[in-house]
């Protein structure tokens, strides 16, 4: 069975040989593997044999990123997005953000004229791969320009697509994605006191999207999903309140499914913190998966299965602080008691509950896909 067939089961609500893999390793996480046994000759997602790979195009406003200031431990510089950021060089951390392009709708309205759709936006070799909402690097840098590091080593579009891999397009959209031009705190007054500039943001970002699929898709990229990625959560609820979510971001996000699924494509959602609430009015639109089920935030598994699982596919859900843990046992009863009652009928891929970061050895995360394989099969 090919992984392409795999996924499609799973997402469909069918059992196949085994539920299907995918995770978000951070590259500080796959750096300390290397030092710990991973060959660095080997593609690290054909080693952990990874079901999916996911392309997309750099829907930013492809400003120049510049470094302004450096040193042992961090370094600044411009984004595409217009801001200003400071990393850890080795990206293990979430950064810094100093700065912000848009203090003003005349900001936003300047910075709009370069969101037109562009084939320079896409890398047509498909050598890199898409962020998928899943922190990579420790960071949103993966979001910066809907591209990854290429120390992931991960295959292009042509080699996926002949190894019968998922391949998935990928795209940011809605509040998370507008983060990048205005700070959290303004784009959360502007949602109660500017609701028409925040739906423009909302839209024009996502008809972005669109185009870019149309024109991937013109030029010979072939998929077989949508990922979408817009976190909605934090560790006790929804970033803000149902009410707003309805009026301005749900529009946005039932085009954005509707589209997709009109493109024959089944579509996955990526979206961190708790957002439970919210479930109901996913799978009201259509939604295919959610993803990722962050533990920490109440995102329940087994829970999640037992109320909405016919109804729609979960990803993720398995806890990155058991797979840390020195006690072999915590990580084997976190995938027990989960992966076996998540699997019946199908509608469920593993993934951690958020991204593996680099306090996961080599050893232990090895174990956890064993693990997952021992308890996911049928």
């Amino acid at each position: 069975m090919t992984s392409r067939e795999r996924v499609l089961m799973a997402l469909n609500h069918e059992e196949a040989d085994r539920v299907p893999i995918y995770d978000s390793p951070w590259v500080a996480a796959i750096e300390r593997w290397h030092n710990e046994g991973l060959p660095r000759e080997v593609n690290p997602a054909e080693y952990f044999d990874y079901e999916w790979v996911g392309f997309g195009a750099d829907t930013s406003p492809c400003l120049p990123i510049e470094i302004v200031g450096e040193d042992e431990e961090y370094i600044i510089r411009t984004t595409q997005y217009g801001g200003l950021r400071r990393d850890h060089k080795d990206y293990s951390s979430t950064p810094e953000i100093i700065d912000y392009p848009c203090k003003t709708r005349e900001d936003w309205e300047e910075i709009k004229e370069r969101l037109t759709p562009d084939r320079d936006r896409v890398d047509w070799d498909g050598a890199w791969l898409a962020g998928t909402g899943e922190d990579q690097r420790g960071d949103d840098s993966t979001l910066e320009t809907g591209r990854c590091d290429r120390r992931l080593g991960l295959p292009g579009w042509q080699q996926a697509y002949d190894e019968g891999r998922f391949i998935f397009y990928s795209a940011g959209f809605g509040y998370d994605k507008i983060q990048s031009y205005v700070a959290s705190e303004q784009l959360l007054m502007a949602i109660a006191t500017e609701p028409d500039w925040v739906r423009d943001m909302y839209e024009t970002d996502a008809t972005m999207a669109i185009q870019m699929h149309e024109i991937m898709k013109q030029g010979g990229f072939q998929f077989d999903g949508a990922w979408i990625f817009c976190d909605l959560g934090y560790r006790n609820g929804l970033l803000f309140s149902p009410q707003h979510y309805d009026e301005q971001l749900r529009p946005t996000f039932q085009r954005l499914v509707d589209y997709f699924h009109s493109q024959g494509l089944p579509v996955i959602l990526h979206s961190c913190g708790c957002v439970k609430e919210l479930i109901p009015r996913f799978i009201e639109d259509g939604l295919d998966c959610l993803q990722p089920l962050e533990v920490k935030a109440g995102m329940d598994l087994p829970e999640l299965k037992k109320n909405f699982g016919d109804k729609i596919a979960f990803m993720g859900g398995i806890d990155v602080r058991a797979m840390a843990d020195s006690d072999p046992a915590v990580i084997e009863d976190e995938i027990r008691t989960k992966i076996p009652l998540a699997k019946q009928g199908g509608g469920y891929i593993y993934h951690s509950d958020h991204s593996i970061p680099n306090n996961v050895s080599f050893d232990q995360y090895r174990r956890v896909l064993a693990l997952v394989r021992q308890y996911g099969g049928y």
